[in-house]
């Protein structure tokens, strides 16, 4: 049922009743008053650390840096934010958490889920 929910919302947020709290790994987290930050690496097609959950709070800011051994895209479902990887050049988005739900943050060649930001 979450397969189709996701393939049924695409690139929008997912509502909370799709969360799954007993598979997830917090990937880094601020209060969610305070700012998110989050460093992700991909060597090899695995994602380090493994994905997971980075909650924020409405309005504050966000850094996610990814770093690659290949060359691919990094895109922020629902905010619509992209960045290039280049191989071993850390790519850093920079954004307010200025929309609630939940957003998939991932690759767009390798289709590699980095992690969900929770923004509440």
């Amino acid at each position: 049922m979450v397969l189709a929910c996701v393939l049924l919302t695409g690139c929008g947020p997912l509502s909370e009743t799709h969360r799954n709290p007993g598979n997830s790994h917090q990937v880094a987290t601020g209060a969610p008053s305070g700012r998110a930050n989050a460093e992700i690496t991909i060597a090899g097609g695995r994602v380090s650390p493994p994905p997971g959950w980075l909650e924020v709070g409405k309005g504050r800011p966000v850094t996610i840096t990814v770093t690659s051994d290949a060359a691919d895209e990094v895109h922020v479902h629902g905010y619509d934010l992209t960045a290039e990887l280049r191989p071993g050049v850390p790519a850093t988005l920079r954004f307010t958490a200025d929309l609630t739900g939940v957003f998939e943050v991932e690759t767009h060649g390798s289709k590699l889920v980095l992690t969900q930001l929770a923004v509440r």
